[in-house]
């Protein structure tokens, strides 16, 4: 009796499972979350700390100087300043010792070391909002369309200072080149410090502290001087709109 040949065992191909379902993983009972990948991050993103002080309390004014200036030239906004002094027991500290905190530690320069310590001090109630550590003061600032070597120069070139401070009783005592200058209010005796920043090639901020002041309404008298006079400076050193 003839046999019938048994049907030879086809084999899968080489890689390739014999079928979908045994390939397939045994299924459990648990389904597993999915995982979602975390979006790219942009390059040209501006770091995380910087973002967070900028959009923080934009209106903020302490020692006359608002919240951007300040996170522009130390790199931290009012904000996260005084949560930053809070966390180094600056509250404890005298005045003196918190600039230096800020200049040793922090690497802040010596004339923002001041105003930051300043208003850290006006924040947490410990002077009055124009109260300094040797009296009151009177703070004003301007941006300047103008590069701030011209800046500069028109407040340290005598023959150009005469064109927009006038009379002003004033005697140059320090210079910072491009950075800060000090002057002695001669009447009364009391200071004046100022200080630059540069917000571009073509853009440039001053403030002024008049310090040393007697009593609170000297501050509003000087306050109003420095408005003026600044808005003069402003005057001069910008092109006239076309």
């Amino acid at each position: 009796m003839a046999t019938t040949p048994k049907a030879s065992a086809r084999k899968p191909r080489s890689g390739r499972p014999a079928s979908r379902k045994a390939a397939a993983a045994p299924k459990s009972g648990v389904r597993k979350p999915a995982v979602r990948k975390a979006p790219a991050r942009s390059k040209t993103a501006l770091p995380r700390r910087v973002v967070r002080g900028s959009v923080a309390a934009k209106g903020v004014r302490l020692a006359g100087v608002g919240t951007e200036a300040v996170l522009k030239a130390t790199g931290r906004a009012w904000e996260e300043w005084i949560k930053v002094l809070d966390r180094a027991g600056a509250k404890a500290l005298p005045h003196k010792d918190i600039a230096l905190l800020l200049s040793r530690q922090f690497q802040v320069p010596n004339w923002w070391s001041q105003m930051v310590t300043v208003g850290y001090e006006q924040a947490r109630g410990l002077r009055a909002v124009n109260q300094a550590p040797n009296g009151f003061a009177a703070n004003a600032s301007r941006t300047v369309a103008t590069p701030l070597g011209k800046l500069y120069d028109a407040w340290h070139d005598p023959l150009v200072r005469a064109r927009w401070l006038p009379d002003a009783p004033v005697v140059l005592r320090k210079s910072n080149d491009g950075k800060s200058i000090r002057m002695t209010w001669t009447v009364g005796n009391s200071n004046v410090d100022v200080g630059f920043h540069a917000k571009g090639d073509d853009k440039s901020m001053v403030a002024v502290q008049h310090g040393k002041l007697a009593k609170a309404a000297d501050v509003t008298r000087q306050k109003a001087f420095w408005s003026d006079a600044l808005d003069r400076l402003k005057a001069l050193l910008e092109p006239a709109a076309r």
